[in-house]
């Protein structure tokens, strides 16, 4: 669900297509969240018997339905159903609560997102459960707060995720929302604090690893809108990773050979591609395409000699939220996120020479104190 800041990155489609993946646990920085109420048995071979209407029928055929609606992105129908497999379990079904308090959060309803969290606390038995139930209704007070949060919110939000942290202090995620919290209410170093253990925290592989130093760095970046945190092997087998760009301008280009519109904007990208070769600039071009030789064919055909990448399952892609092609998205030195552009016909040169301009220019102080022989930290 990224990565930056939940409830305070991407437009609210982005936001959408990320349910699929559980925004709130999607990622390893995420301790995952699933929530179960105690078992009626004992466990055996430290597995939890499983509960009563896990076995039912009904119950089976309503998460089933549930789920085939989130994949055909069908929320308010999904939702229907997860309430209906929630009610068959008597209202103990955790899974079932979370998934309704995100997409009813997804859609504003507030109070029904607020009430589900609530049962989902209440459910709650062991450290770790009462953890991520207290973190999810943390977060949904802080996407309810929405782009200019009042202060009472903020800190009803920092204390739901303290709680979750007193709870299960390696719960991550609550802990990456803590120092999100504490940057938008001006208190950066206890955001740094927050931001460098989860930097310390997350796995040496963990795209969203990297993020958690730039912020802990600069906090401010976490009230910016930002891409997903991600990291892929490209075509040519080189490791791309959005928070490792070194203050580069990049331009994320989604695309397919078997798409007009994207055919006929490849010279503007090739043009990209040659005009800003030796500036602070990376092209990385996302293919749809689910043939592996046609994909490189074309590649090779018309000489696309920058990364390349093909997203075989659309993981990526529903990450940025994409449906349409061809989609660009700029992203300047700071790894913020400026623009998001849909189809053919647009600009994305002159974004792209603004973008490096001002990195040019954000470097230049820098760069004078070095000449002057004063020393640059």
């Amino acid at each position: 669900m990224y990565f930056n800041c939940p409830g305070a990155y991407l437009m609210t489609r982005v936001r959408y297509a990320l349910f699929g993946a559980l925004l709130f646990s999607s990622l390893s920085l995420i301790a995952p969240a699933q929530t179960t109420s105690t078992p009626a048995t004992a466990p055996k071979a430290g597995i939890p018997a499983p509960l009563a209407y896990e076995s039912d029928p009904k119950y089976i055929s309503a998460i089933a339905e549930a789920k085939t609606l989130l994949r055909q992105k069908q929320f308010s129908f999904a939702r229907d159903s997860y309430a209906k497999a929630n009610k068959i379990a008597g209202g103990s079904c955790g899974s079932c609560l979370e998934m309704m308090a995100q997409l009813d959060a997804g859609t504003h309803r507030w109070k029904d997102a607020i009430a589900e969290a609530q049962q989902l606390q209440a459910l709650a038995t062991s450290p770790r459960e009462k953890s991520i139930a207290d973190a999810r209704y943390g977060q949904i007070l802080v996407d309810q707060a929405g782009e200019k949060p009042k202060p009472e919110q903020l800190q009803a939000a920092h204390t739901a995720f303290q709680a979750a942290l007193t709870e299960f202090p390696r719960n991550n995620s609550a802990r990456w929302s803590d120092g999100c919290v504490l940057a938008r209410m001006g208190k950066e170093d206890d955001a740094k604090q927050q931001f460098t253990a989860c930097a310390q925290a997350a796995s040496a592989t963990d795209p969203m690893r990297i993020r958690a130093v730039h912020f802990a760095e600069n906090p401010s970046l976490s009230l910016h809108k930002m891409a997903p945190a991600f990291e892929i092997t490209a075509l040519d087998g080189s490791r791309f990773n959005l928070d490792n760009m070194g203050g580069k301008v990049v331009l994320i280009d989604f695309w397919a050979t078997w798409c007009g519109p994207c055919n006929e904007e490849l010279p503007n990208i090739k043009k990209v591609a040659k005009e800003f070769a030796n500036e602070p600039f990376v092209l990385i071009s996302i293919s749809w395409d689910s043939d592996e030789a046609k994909w490189k064919d074309f590649i090779n055909k018309h000489e696309m000699t920058w990364m390349q990448y093909r997203d075989t399952d659309h993981k990526l892609s529903n990450e940025f939220g994409i449906n349409a092609i061809p989609h660009y998205f700029t992203i300047d030195s700071d790894g913020v996120l400026t623009a998001e552009i849909l189809g053919s016909g647009n600009d994305v040169e002159g974004k792209i020479r603004k973008l490096i301009k001002r990195a040019k220019e954000s470097k230049a102080p820098a760069t004078q104190v070095a000449a002057s022989g004063g020393g640059v930290e």
